[in-house]
């Protein structure tokens, strides 16, 4: 169908007509959009009349067409602007229900949901997609949106949100997170004007069915219960990115409100879905939300009731942490985007055991059991431990540094422990940068429980190359049968080697000072560090 035949059709159409001709528009240019959205300039126009169209009264079914027509040309983010205006927003804001920038009442608006007709909820689901696609991809949309005030119908519906058919629900709540994401200046009003987290709080607790047993304890998911359902669970990941988006900073909210959060965040670790990767994709959600709260919070993620008793811990439930733990591990075997999937979780086990003391001891015996086995080096094998110092020398920095300081955390911060675990080697990235080359500890105060050795690292201790971290088997020694002039030839020619590259700034001889920095190794040959006398027994 020819485009320009479409736009001079539906000046003098008929509303029947009008319909017609955009059902067939709709149907041609899916199968084909590369093509139409070639003509910018009659798309643009298209975009124009349709919503001239939709600003007249029409019938329902043509306002659906009209919006499917609308909703394809929002993909091309060249053909927005006659949809990127106050008036076009407006209209598209009014079809979809919001009444931005007009006060209404939360219990007249859940009313209205209630008499809406099956034909209306499709014109309200269109015009949210619409809404979603425009703010997107288009800056001057965005801004409208904060001008004509559209969070506070946002809020406004997320206030009803008991009564949302779920594709309604779904996509005001993606609308809400593409605001908060592409207008940062509008997290603050949502906060503080409007309680959107408090809003977005009853959201969830709505969508996964949580009920309370005590302050900050959900009830137990009961085993034999079916996973969420594909809808709940769709409806609850769109609240955590906007959730996630408006506690990016602590700023302005209540710790009651976090914990309230994390609480829920705790249940739905707890929780099943239909696939293990839709499960995953949750936990994903839950541990960057749990990110953002104030690492006090994270004691709720514990202060549960415990099933069949762990006094080892101070009677704390580690459930929740196991899962965090999985997810974890299962983040690093896939083997690929660390970055965005495995330094979150990092992160959050970090500040949790550095701050909460049982929650460290938990995760220690599991990711750092007392050493046994140490014929074999620290990165070689299949254990948690054994992959997690293979990315301390992984060659993103981020995470060479998160994974670092996890296992850094785990041992108190104190470097004797961390150089057992690990070997020099492995850990000299993360001391340069503390300043720790020379032992010592970081600055976080740690409890005084003991982690003794066991009898068999006791008795290969002596043998143990503290760079490699691994007893070696001997080697020959190369230098064993040759004269005393040859090895001082040897020498002397190694020391020329070194002088050549240094006086060619290749290479830089350091050493460490007594502060356990790296310098110069002319300065630290006229401050030689000092004996380190701190002792550790975990």
């Amino acid at each position: 169908m020819d485009l320009n035949s479409i736009l001079s059709q539906l000046e003098t159409a008929s509303e029947e007509e009008i319909e017609k001709l955009l059902q067939q528009y709709n149907v041609e240019v899916s199968r084909a959009f590369a093509r139409f959205s070639s003509t910018k300039t009659n798309a643009r126009k298209l975009c124009q009349s349709v919503l001239t169209v939709l600003g007249r009264q029409v019938q329902p079914s043509c306002q659906k067409t009209c919006l499917e027509t609308l909703r394809i040309l929002s993909r091309d983010k060249r053909v927005l602007a006659p949809v990127a205006t106050k008036e076009g927003m407006l209209i598209l804001s009014g079809m979809a229900r919001l009444q931005a920038g007009e006060e209404e009442d939360a219990d007249e608006k859940g009313s209205q949901e209630q008499t809406l007709s099956e034909e209306d909820k499709r014109v309200v689901v269109e015009a949210l997609k619409c809404l979603c696609n425009i703010v997107y991809n288009s800056p001057a949309a965005q801004q409208v949106c904060v001008d004509v005030q559209l969070v506070r119908g946002l809020c406004a519906s997320l206030a009803t949100a008991h009564t949302w058919p779920h594709e309604v629900g779904l996509f005001t709540l993606r609308l809400l997170f593409l605001l908060s994401a592409l207008q940062p200046a509008v997290r603050g009003v949502l906060k503080r004007e409007w309680h959107a987290v408090r809003l977005l709080t009853e959201v969830l607790e709505h969508t996964l069915d949580v009920r309370w047993v005590g302050p900050y304890e959900a009830a137990h998911p009961d085993p034999q219960a079916i996973p969420i359902p594909a809808e709940d669970n769709e409806r609850a990941m769109e609240a955590l990115k906007a959730m996630f988006n408006l506690t990016l900073s602590e700023t302005g909210g209540e710790v009651s409100q976090f914990r309230l959060i994390a609480a829920i965040l705790r249940h739905l670790l707890m929780l099943k879905t239909e696939t293990e990767e839709k499960t995953e994709e949750a936990h994903s959600h839950a541990v960057n939300l749990l990110n953002n709260l104030p690492v006090s919070c994270l004691d709720v993620l514990i202060d549960v009731p415990v099933q069949g008793g762990l006094e080892k811990y101070g009677g704390k439930n580690m459930d929740a942490i196991k899962v965090l733990l999985d997810f974890m591990e299962k983040r690093i075997n896939k083997g690929s985007s660390y970055k965005e999937g495995l330094t979150p979780v990092l992160s959050l086990l970090t500040e949790g055991s550095r701050h909460h003391r049982e929650i460290r001891r938990y995760i220690k015996a599991q990711v750092l059991p007392p050493l046994k086995d140490v014929e074999s080096r620290p990165e070689v094998g299949t254990t948690i431990r054994n992959k997690l110092v293979r990315l301390m020398t992984h060659v993103d920095m981020g995470v060479k540094q998160t994974a670092a300081e996890f296992l850094f955390v785990l041992c108190k911060e104190s470097v004797d422990n961390l150089l057992k675990y690990t070997g020099y080697g492995n850990a000299a990235g993360l001391l340069a940068a503390r300043g720790l080359l020379g032992g010592g500890r970081g600055e976080t105060q740690y409890s005084d429980d003991e982690d003794s050795d066991t009898e068999e690292y006791k008795s290969v201790k002596p043998f143990i190359n503290p760079i490699t971290g691994h007893v070696e088997k001997p080697l020959p020694n190369p230098i064993e049968e040759m004269t005393e002039e040859q090895k001082e030839y040897e020498a002397e020619k190694l020391a020329n080697m070194f002088d050549k590259l240094s006086r060619q700034q290749m290479i830089r001889p350091m050493g460490v000072k007594s502060d356990g920095t790296l310098a110069p190794l002319e300065e630290t040959l006229c401050c030689p560090p000092e004996e380190n006398s701190d002792s550790d027994s975990d």
